[in-house]
């Protein structure tokens, strides 16, 4: 399962409101290969859940993950920081060896 933190939650209702989107709307939560550490973190909008997503939902806001992403991000946190050491959504993740310097690529 995957959870999202109040300062996060705040962040996506803006973000949705901003960008004119129903409730329908949850995020799309995926890794990648690349970034400095060799995984990456994908985040976007998404309304359709996809053959093989597993679909979690935490403060109302569902969360879609394909398998592959998942098997990286179970016990994962996804928190939002604003502060003057950068500005941002970032993982909290459980599974990562080690991070890049930005946050946003991993290890295991």
């Amino acid at each position: 399962m995957i959870t999202i933190s109040e300062k996060a939650l705040h962040k996506v209702l803006s973000l949705k409101q901003e960008n004119n989107l129903d409730e329908t709307y949850g995020l799309r939560v995926s890794i990648t290969g690349g970034g400095c550490s060799g995984l990456s973190y994908h985040l976007d909008f998404d309304n359709e859940q996809r053959q093989g997503d597993h679909v979690f939902e935490d403060k109302g806001i569902k969360l879609f993950v394909d398998m592959k992403s998942l098997l990286y991000l179970v016990g994962t946190e996804l928190d939002f920081s604003d502060g003057l050491n950068g500005k941002g959504f970032h993982f909290i993740n459980p599974n990562a060896s080690r991070t890049c310097g930005c946050g946003e690529s991993f290890a295991v």
